[in-house]
């Protein structure tokens, strides 16, 4: 599931690029996506527990924030090459992991901070050496 998730994203983010009006666009995918989501609820209907606070903050996490998320991320889609999106969307991880830190008090582990180093690292390796990168040489 984890691999056709990553695949869709990176669809979503290919077919976005260039989009003049990332809000329009998001909001037509959420329109698009919504029929689905209804359907998948009715069928998971029967393992629910629905409260006011839970609606609220699902709707503020996956309304909200992420169209919000997704917006941004169209409108930065417009300044990179496919190669440069998907090494930025690697830095996704550390990011929500520091996000839990700040806001939720989580702990800064070892393998916490071992992880984002090595995520981050290697984001901006790959950035460094494709902006260093000499133009090729002509001969003649």
């Amino acid at each position: 599931m984890m691999a056709v998730a990553g695949i869709a994203w990176g669809v979503y983010s290919l077919r976005g690029r260039g989009v003049a009006d990332p809000l329009a666009a998001t909001a037509a995918n959420f329109l698009r996506a919504t029929p689905l989501a209804l359907a998948l609820s009715l069928v998971l209907a029967a393992d629910a527990s629905v409260d006011a606070t839970g609606v609220a903050l699902a709707v503020a996490s996956g309304a909200v924030t992420s169209g919000i998320g997704y917006v941004i991320w169209y409108a930065a889609l417009n300044g990179l090459t496919a190669m440069r999106a998907a090494t930025v969307q690697l830095s996704v991880p550390p990011i929500a992991a520091f996000g839990g830190v700040l806001f939720l008090s989580e702990a800064i582990s070892v393998r916490l901070a071992a992880a984002s180093v090595a995520i981050l690292g290697g984001v901006a390796l790959v950035l460094v050496s494709k902006s260093r990168r000499p133009a090729p040489q002509r001969s003649g």
